[in-house]
C-alpha cells in the first residue's frame, strides 16, 4: 500500500539518503562519474534542496507501507504549467507501480490547482521516458541545458496535457 507525505527542510536529509541510493545508479550507464558528482552537489546539496524549497517546489516522499521508498519535486513554472523536476524511486520498487503512483498523486494535486499540463525534463538516453511516454507523455522539444562547469543536460522535455 502507498502512501504519500509532503516533505519540509527538516526532511532534506531523507530527500538526500534516498537520492543517493537512487542516483547515482540510475545515471551510472550514461553520464560519467564526474559528471554525477557535479550534478550531486550541484542539486542535492543541503543548500541546494533548501533553495529549490524556498523558491516554491513541493517535495514529495512515496511510503510503502513505513518504509520512505522515493521521492518526487514539483512546482508551477508559469501559469497553469507544472514541472515535474524529479522523480526518483529506489531501484527495488521500480515496476511496481511506484511511480505511477507518484505522478498520478502529483497530477490530482495540480489539476487542483488549475494546472492545464504536466512537464518534465529526460536525458535523452534514459529509458524512463518510455514510462514517461505510457503515461501519456509527449516529446515536444529538445534541448541541451548548460549546468556549468562544461557540462550540458541534453534532455527531451516532455509534456502531459490535462483534460479538465
Amino acid at each position: 500500500m502507498f502512501s504519500i507525505r509532503k516533505a519540509a527542510q527538516g526532511d532534506i536529509p531523507l530527500i538526500r539518503e534516498l537520492c543517493f541510493k537512487v542516483w547515482p545508479q540510475s545515471y551510472a550507464s550514461i553520464l560519467s562519474q564526474e559528471k554525477i558528482d557535479y550534478m550531486l552537489d550541484l542539486m542535492y546539496s543541503s543548500d541546494s534542496l533548501e533553495k529549490q524549497m524556498d523558491s516554491g517546489s513541493q517535495f514529495i516522499f512515496v511510503y510503502e507501507d513505513e518504509e520512505p521508498v522515493g521521492f518526487a519535486a514539483y512546482f508551477e513554472k508559469a501559469p497553469a504549467i507544472f514541472k515535474l523536476d524529479k522523480i526518483y524511486i529506489l531501484p527495488s520498487q521500480q515496476g511496481k507501480g511506484t511511480g505511477k503512483f507518484v505522478i498520478g498523486y502529483i497530477l490530482d494535486e495540480i489539476k487542483q490547482r488549475g494546472a492545464t499540463s504536466l512537464q518534465l525534463q529526460v536525458h535523452r538516453l534514459n529509458k524512463a521516458r518510455n514510462f514517461y511516454e505510457k503515461l501519456g507523455f509527449v516529446i515536444i522539444d529538445e534541448k541541451d541545458f548548460d549546468i556549468g562547469n562544461g557540462f550540458f543536460m541534453n534532455d527531451y522535455v516532455m509534456e502531459k496535457v490535462l483534460s479538465s
